[in-house]
């Protein structure tokens, strides 16, 4: 099967059909580093290595380039608190290598380069300039904006007609603008004021004169980059003017990425971006999660509690263009499924690697089914990227290892393993599970193992599911304890248990 994407563009399930057969362009609008990333952030992270990962395994050269929003009156805000930094180069600085480190705690693989907005001032400019030039964009007493109404495809990506779209930017814009749809490419002056304590945490003072952050000469004065324009100069500057893959949230897809393929392709003339892929948002509750709403969990702490392999078979338990939930259900889910995967995967290393795994032992139902849970995940990730069906079918390899073990067991050992067949299992599971970035064999951060709040989590759970009336379930959540060596006791005080001994 080929495969199929779904492009936000046409938005139709289509073959992917990169311009070069052996190389794919992608790019992903990465953070504004003004906060803690989060697991909203992780979740798109990851979905993207997922993307990048699935992609070398068919064969391409994948250049991945994400990038870090250094410039932005949100990092401006956050100057001269906890310690982040006195100015927004060095609470960008901060930021920044807080988010390297929650991406190697996921186990991403790194993309080509992280460009900066700070570096690429210059492109930044000239692609202006160029704007201007060709009559797409305008200067207005020192700022620069875009004019919507000259380029004929403008509300294609998000589906709206030009006389609906509304007004964009600060409402201190709209006297400077010829069009309320306009946007500005280049700004004047410093952040406002008003911007910096729009954004600013309660309770926090500047003690002083509020920041105005960087500012740079340009042909028009003093002044800072538009939001929109950044990306189109990084993305252009390391992957050229056309990109197989263009990434991002659902939540930019207006006015940012909109805005992206008007000025991207008024400047060259050329497509921007042939896929436009977008991850749907993490929901807290009935709310995404969002740092504006401060509704968010960290990265950091949640692999430091579950661990990165609990946390990716999590943000994988959902295709990237689903909406998922944060909860304590969902993590527990995704607690037990990380288990079944990691005992089937020992078990079937224990039994290949012991005296009883034979050469001339062939199970033909073993090997039949890890063929077909091969199909199943290729046929999964080829299909939009579908990481739910495709831990479905690394579940698959687990059940059947499960099984041929259970016969060997039921025929109390006289004929022995199939070595090849469990051989194939591990291949598999080292193979496929490493397109979603987990890992059987390697180091993991995080202490959850068999920490006790891993436990509570799943025993609350259970409890939950015995009150509804779900009673296999939860039997099925205290086998799994049970299987673990974990002793679960019901009392009239509730469920209480024990762990392994050293644990």
């Amino acid at each position: 099967m080929t495969l199929h994407v779904t492009n936000t563009l046409t938005g139709e399930k289509e073959p992917f059909e990169p311009r070069d057969p052996e190389n794919v362009l992608l790019y992903y609008c990465g953070l504004t580093v003004s906060d803690p990333p989060h697991l909203g952030h992780a979740r798109s992270w990851v979905h993207v290595d997922v993307m990048h990962r699935w992609l070398e395994h068919l064969g391409y050269d994948v250049r991945h380039v994400e990038n870090f929003t250094d410039v932005n009156e949100k990092i401006v805000a956050r100057t001269g608190e906890d310690d982040l930094g006195e100015n927004e180069s060095e609470v960008a600085e901060t930021y920044i290598q807080r988010t390297i480190d929650d991406m190697r705690s996921l186990n991403l693989l790194r993309a080509e380069v992280y460009p900066r907005v700070s570096e690429h001032i210059p492109e930044i400019i000239d692609l202006v300039e160029t704007l201007v030039e060709k009559g797409y964009a305008y200067e207005s007493n020192g700022s620069v904006y875009f004019d919507v109404t000259c380029f004929d495809d403008y509300g294609a990506l998000s589906n709206q007609e030009l006389d609906e779209i509304e007004s964009q930017g600060d409402p201190d814009e709209r006297s400077e603008k010829r069009n309320p749809a306009d946007f500005a490419l280049w700004k004047a002056d410093g952040v406002d004021p008003e911007a910096v304590a729009e954004h600013r945490h309660e309770g926090v003072d500047h003690g002083g004169e509020p920041p105005t952050g960087l500012t740079w000469d340009s042909p028009w004065g003093e002044g800072r980059p538009g939001w929109h324009i950044e990306c189109s100069a990084m993305s252009m500057t390391h992957l050229g003017e056309t990109l197989d893959v263009h990434v991002g949230g659902r939540d930019l897809v207006f006015p940012h990425h909109e805005n992206e393929i008007a000025q991207s392709e008024a400047a060259t003339g050329q497509e921007f971006a042939k896929y436009w892929l977008h991850c749907e948002l993490f929901q807290m509750d009935d709310e995404k999660m969002s740092s504006s709403l401060g509704n968010f969990v960290t990265v950091d702490e949640a692999v430091d509690r579950w661990g990165t392999n609990v946390m990716r078979t999590f943000l994988t338990a959902g295709s990237y263009n689903s909406k998922q939930l944060y909860s304590d259900e969902t993590i527990a889910e995704a607690v037990e499924r990380w288990d079944r995967l990691e005992r089937g995967y020992e078990a079937a290393v224990d039994a290949l690697d012991s005296p009883d795994a034979k050469s001339k032992i062939e199970d033909g139902t073993l090997r039949d089914e890890i063929s077909s849970a091969r199909e199943a995940f290729a046929d999964a990730m080829n299909d939009d990227f579908n990481t739910r069906e495709a831990q479905s079918a690394l579940l698959s390899v687990v059940t059947a290892v499960n099984r041929h073990l259970e016969r060997t067991a039921d025929a109390n050992g006289a004929e022995g393993y199939d070595y090849r067949g469990l051989r194939r299992a591990v291949e598999t599971l080292d193979e496929l599970g490493g397109v979603l970035g987990l890992s059987f064999t390697g180091d993991t951060t995080g202490a959850a193992g068999l920490a006790g709040d891993v436990v509570d989590l799943v025993l609350e759970v259970r409890t939950r599911e015995r009150d509804a009336g779900n009673y296999e379930r939860a039997d099925e959540l205290r086998d799994e304890l049970e299987a673990l060596g974990i002793e679960v006791q019901d009392t009239d005080d509730g469920p209480t248990y024990r762990l392994p001994s050293g644990e």
